[in-house]
């Protein structure tokens, strides 16, 4: 019996032992372990470890004969596709996108646009699906991304580390913004949640006076960033919490029991307009009106709207919200 133990015991050890190895060597082949690292130097040496480690960048970048990806383009001087490093070749980029845009392009934009809206310039050649690094699964934080741009700009480029990190330029400053409300809303892709909201909530609401086409039955949304990420992730799940002044939603009985629900968009003379959630006006003569109330624990906003959401378009929503700063 003791020797059946012993048997036992060594063969369980040997299956563990394999199993660990394997492990391990899975680990290794994938790129190691990836452990928390403590704060990044925002500094070419940073950027540098940013690229080759946590941000992944060698998965579909090489840096001149330094990597072997050729998902996207080489970062580096190679051959004769690619006769400048990235330093010089983003001073080269930024006059293009200077003449698409109209705006004034620095190097430094250029690369901090490739970073921040990746779909913004897609090299002739190349498909537009490079990973969003500031969402998950990378979810670089914005000093990740400076460092990753001193890099960038350190490679045959004019390194000028007040523009890339104390004292941006606007543009740069701009998608830094963008950068931060994402991060801020748990690693959302702003350019994604435009989308979203687009989809969903441009019919009632207006941002930058754009939407509102359901006769503005929802509140001017341009400057709701002020109001907080919570407030804004609360006016999504419960919309019904804390409704906006004017945007109050009123139950309507006319004398024959016809029941009108929506926003008192109208009240003079002898007149009560009532606008319901689908932009539909009902005008209702006071003389004929039973009754009229508010219910102050119903929104006109849909109660299941994160119910038709993913988690993905739900951060990514937040993030755009986020951005909505007004003037």
């Amino acid at each position: 019996m003791t020797n059946t133990m012993v048997k036992v015991t060594v063969f369980l050890l040997v299956v563990l032992g394999i199993y660990l190895w394997i492990g391990y060597s899975i680990t290794e082949l994938t790129g190691g372990e990836r452990t928390a690292s403590a704060a990044v130097d925002v500094s070419p040496e940073g950027g540098e470890a940013i690229y080759w480690g946590k941000g992944r960048c060698f998965t579909c970048h090489s840096v001149g004969g330094q990597g072997s990806a050729v998902r996207g383009p080489n970062h580096g001087q190679f051959g004769e596709k690619f006769p400048l490093p990235m330093g010089a070749r983003a001073a080269e980029r930024a006059k293009e996108r200077a003449e698409k845009t109209g705006e004034e392009f620095t190097a430094v934009d250029y690369i901090v646009e490739s970073l921040s809206d990746p779909g913004a310039y897609v090299v002739k050649g190349y498909k537009n699906e490079m990973a969003v690094v500031y969402a998950p699964p990378i979810s670089l934080n914005l000093n990740e991304i400076k460092a990753v741009v001193a890099y960038m700009m350190s490679l045959g480029g004019d390194l000028d580390m007040a523009a890339i990190d104390t004292e941006p330029g606007e543009l740069t400053a701009g998608f830094y913004g963008k950068i931060a409300a994402a991060a801020a809303a748990g690693g959302g892709d702003p350019v994604a949640g435009q989308l979203v909201f687009e989809d969903n909530c441009l019919d009632c609401h207006v941002v930058a006076g754009e939407g509102g086409e359901g006769g503005e039955i929802g509140p001017d949304l341009s400057a709701t960033a002020k109001k907080g990420l919570k407030f804004i992730a609360e006016s999504i799940l419960q919309p019904g919490k804390k409704i906006t002044k004017g945007f109050e939603t009123f139950v309507l009985v006319d004398k024959e029991g016809r029941k009108v629900v929506g926003l008192k968009s109208r009240d003079e003379g002898g007149e009560v307009d009532i606008t319901k959630a689908n932009g539909e006006v009902v005008t209702v003569a006071k003389a004929e009106i039973k009754e009229i109330t508010q219910d102050s624990t119903q929104s006109l906003m849909p109660d299941d709207l994160s119910e038709a959401m993913t988690v993905k378009d739900y951060q990514d929503v937040l993030s755009f919200m986020m951005l909505q700063k007004g003037q």
